[in-house]
């Protein structure tokens, strides 16, 4: 039997309305596709590595919050990744923007940008 992550939301009515009221899709692949999950599966990989295993053992519930709240912001920030030309993820994203023509960029990505 083929393993499914999909959970019992997808198949909710209340979700399926929600999802074509926003003109969406689910996310999930094909029943034992692994593929619908590799991005977040990489990335939890990566989190558990770098931020649970190296900086652990926790005091508390609350000094891991605020330890996953400064991982996500040094990941989207100020980490240099190969994939965007060693650029964070919000300056290409701000580049995206600056470069279409007819698309302005989001306030929030301009003032993240303008701050670094």
């Amino acid at each position: 039997m083929a393993r499914s992550d999909k959970g019992a939301q997808y198949v909710a009515i209340r979700y399926i309305q929600r999802l074509t009221e926003a003109s969406a899709d689910a996310s999930v692949g094909s029943t034992g596709d692994s593929y619908d999950n590799a991005l977040a599966e990489a990335f939890n990989s990566l989190f558990k590595a770098e931020l649970v295993r190296h900086r652990g053992p926790w005091k508390g519930t609350d000094d891991l919050e605020i330890a996953v709240a400064e991982y996500v912001d040094c990941v989207n920030q100020r980490r240099l990744h190969g994939e965007l030309g060693l650029v964070p993820p919000v300056k290409f994203e701000a580049n995206y923007y600056a470069s279409t023509a007819g698309i302005r960029v989001p306030a929030t990505v301009e003032a993240l940008v303008s701050s670094l």
